[in-house]
């Protein structure tokens, strides 16, 4: 039995859940139609190039947790999971995910994307384990913050190292598939690193370094 980690925006789904969360809170009228449709979109152009601040990007991404009742966040949740999450979801991903399952394997959801996105969609594909960007909670309501270690880029092999302890698992023999550059530092500490669907400068990387370099589309 292995540890078989996946990054879930672009790898498991076809889109980018935190943008399209953000798309969908624009269609229910939700944030400033400009401002926030402005920010969105230069957010993930810079993830897209690897210069994304992370702290300015939650600062307006966890905003809107902290702006709405959790009754509302979640009667939107339950929309976007089946307008957006759902048809995007990768049959072959699914796939993936059985074939790892069927062999005992760990099973690990590791994301940038924040645990009130993502939560609901791990379970949708029966992940048990999330290592997500936690937002801060207090008195049963989000307070617009970060809790602990944002999960990007070197924070994400931090955030897996306190999973593994608490665990008390290694990454001997573990599987990591991602799509983006951003998931260079994880895919170079793991024995099997999978290059899923990559951008540019990840296919680059795999190509140089001989790493597989697999569809789910």
């Amino acid at each position: 039995m292995s540890l078989a980690i996946f990054d879930l925006d672009n790898t498991l789904l076809s889109i980018d859940s935190d943008h399209a969360w953000g798309e969908f809170l624009l269609e229910q009228g939700a944030v400033d139609p400009v401002a926030y449709r402005e920010a969105n979109d230069r957010f993930m152009a810079d993830y897209e190039a690897g210069t994304l601040d992370i702290q300015a990007f939650l600062e307006v991404a966890l905003r809107p947790l902290a702006e709405n009742s959790p009754e509302q966040l979640a009667a939107w949740h339950q929309q976007f999971m089946a307008s957006k999450i759902e048809p995007n979801i990768l049959p072959k991903g699914e796939e993936l995910l059985a074939r790892h399952r069927s062999k005992g394997d760990t099973l690990l959801i590791i994301t940038a994307t924040n645990r009130f996105i993502t939560g609901p969609i791990a379970e949708r594909l029966g992940v048990d384990d999330l290592i997500a960007v936690d937002p801060e909670i207090l008195d049963g309501h989000y307070t617009g913050k970060v809790r602990g270690t944002p999960s990007y880029r070197e924070g994400k092999v931090k955030r897996l190292d306190e999973w593994l302890s608490d665990k008390d698992l290694t990454l001997d023999e573990a599987w990591f598939y991602s799509d983006s550059h951003n998931d260079l530092p994880l895919l170079e500490i793991v024995e099997y690193p999978v290059a899923v669907d990559p951008d540019d400068t990840l296919r680059e990387a795999a190509e140089a370094r001989g790493w597989r370099i697999i569809s789910l589309r």
